[in-house]
């Protein structure tokens, strides 16, 4: 049985959503599933029935699936990238609309704040969940007990405000709206590609959850989601700039990723969303740095 018919079948009706965003208690998305799959090129979706698929899952879109549309979302993780791009481009929008009658800070909190909106703050959470866990846990069933828990620490309390700040500070850094949409999108689908790739190399921490319910994606999927996020840095930015993001967002996503390696085993959904994060924030550093 497919993901997407796993969440969906059970409650269709009452779900705006067929995405992790459910947050019912008895939501099969967090029970045990079958082993992973292995999204290779037969597993991967046609462009548009995945990119739709994509966004269902991973923004608060109001996108209706029919159940022809339905799959794995491991056979959409070659599109990740595309759905970095519409929610980067919208956080751009209110951006330059904010900015013709607010400072350049005020703006940048509002195109941030859109961004979280869209994606209902899901990789926000596991940001959050990640740094209450590796600092709060002293074993690691303890930090992936912690990680579980939906109350939030002082560790994730405290990554939040940094995060959130180190992203509003690059946008007013940056301060022109064409500065700012462009950052956004090469942020937001670069973050976004680190999320496959990352699953590629660290398997599931544990049997249930969103890092393990999803599917693997394959080493092709991974490289094709690498390969559009690459291309569109290289497309919207200058050569040396875009290398540069990329090379920050590779760093900071290794690095969260070998942590998680010592810290739990592997990844969860959690760590997925926190590796989004600080690709985000990497990339959007590396932008203002070489501006």
């Amino acid at each position: 049985m497919t993901l997407l018919t796993r969440i969906t079948s059970p409650c269709s009706a009452p779900c705006r959503w067929p995405s992790p965003l459910c947050r019912r208690s008895g939501c099969p998305l967090k029970e045990d599933s079958a082993s992973p799959l292995d999204s290779g090129a037969l597993g991967r979706l046609p462009v548009g029935r995945a990119l739709r698929l994509a966004l269902a899952c991973l923004t608060r879109l109001p996108i209706r699936l029919g159940d022809a549309e339905t799959g794995p979302l491991s056979g959409t993780m070659h599109l990740f990238p595309l759905v970095g791009v519409v929610v980067g481009a919208l956080g751009a929008v209110v951006y330059a609309l904010a900015a013709s009658c607010l400072p350049p800070t005020l703006a940048a909190l509002l195109a941030v704040g859109t961004t979280a909106l869209v994606t209902g703050a899901m990789h926000e959470d596991g940001l959050s969940d990640v740094a209450d866990g590796f600092g709060g846990g002293a074993t690691r069933e303890r930090k992936l007990e912690i990680m579980k828990d939906s109350r939030i620490g002082s560790y994730g309390g405290l990554m939040l405000i940094l995060g959130v700040s180190l992203r509003v500070g690059a946008l007013a850094a940056l301060a022109s709206p064409w500065a700012v949409a462009a950052a956004l999108i090469v942020a937001h689908a670069l973050g976004r590609a680190a999320i496959p790739v990352a699953m590629q190399g660290l398997a599931p921490a544990r049997s249930q959850g969103l890092g393990a319910t999803v599917g693997q994606p394959s080493p092709s999927t991974a490289g094709i989601a690498a390969t559009w996020a690459m291309a569109i840095a290289w497309l919207i930015l200058p050569n040396g700039t875009a290398a540069a993001a990329v090379v920050a967002v590779t760093l900071a996503a290794t690095g969260l990723a070998s942590l998680a390696l010592r810290q739990i085993g592997g990844q969860t959904g959690d760590v997925l969303g926190a590796i989004e994060q600080s690709g985000e924030i990497a990339a959007l550093l590396a932008i203002v740095a070489m501006a």
